[in-house]
């Protein structure tokens, strides 16, 4: 399959770089800077602006499928506004180059609690990532009212983060729009078996126009 990446050189996007070339694709990594991905095997890397979906149109155009794990930056103070005028280029970009398979990573503010209320408005929700959890709320209600586009949404277990587990051991438990849960707390996983549950959605869709999330 020919898959458009955004955010290879990310936490996330790394690792789904990984998965999608060692199961065969063929990946087309949009970038700010392409020095930052060394050639490889079937590897094409494109100097794009997400925030331009002129560029984005150009850049994905002939690919079978678009996978994003855009970020704005968890240290940048306009987060909401760069996260949602960038998750909406890319969804015009993916539009206007008529690819119809979108697969995008968000986050896991917008799962709910038992009682009905997104994390992302709960008080105990992190200051320093509500901002940015905000914005990848919004953009999944975008995305339920978007009619041209076969879209899946994949929210990561709350315990994920930066630092935590590394190692794909290949297994994961899918869940819907409530937290996945541990015997210890809020359910993890790694970077690289967040990526086996997307590319394996994007081989075999089970998420058609859904939020769904994973852990182990």
């Amino acid at each position: 399959m020919k898959v458009a990446l955004i955010g290879a050189t990310g936490f996330v996007g790394r690792a789904l770089l990984e998965e999608l070339l060692a199961r065969g694709h063929e990946v087309t990594a949009l970038v700010r800077d392409p020095a930052k991905l060394a050639a490889r095997e079937r590897l094409r890397v494109v100097r794009a602006d997400v925030q331009d979906a002129a560029q984005v149109q150009a850049a994905v155009a002939g690919n079978d499928a678009v996978v994003s794990a855009y970020n704005a930056g968890w240290g940048n103070p306009d987060i909401y506004r760069d996260f949602m005028r960038g998750a909406r280029a890319i969804v015009a970009g993916t539009r206007a180059a008529g690819v119809k398979r979108y697969l995008v990573v968000g986050g896991a503010g917008s799962l709910y609690t038992a009682d009905g209320v997104q994390l992302v408005d709960t008080p105990d929700f992190p200051p320093a990532f509500h901002d940015g959890a905000r914005a990848a709320r919004d953009a999944l209600e975008d995305l339920k009212g978007e009619s041209a586009l076969d879209w899946t949404f994949l929210s990561p277990p709350v315990a994920f983060h930066a630092g935590g587990p590394v190692e794909r051991t290949g297994h994961y438990r899918t869940g819907s729009d409530t937290p996945l849960m541990a015997a210890d707390g809020p359910g993890t996983i790694s970077p690289a078996d967040l990526a086996v549950a997307m590319v394996d959605e994007l081989e075999q869709p089970r998420h058609p126009r859904q939020r769904f999330t994973i852990a182990w």
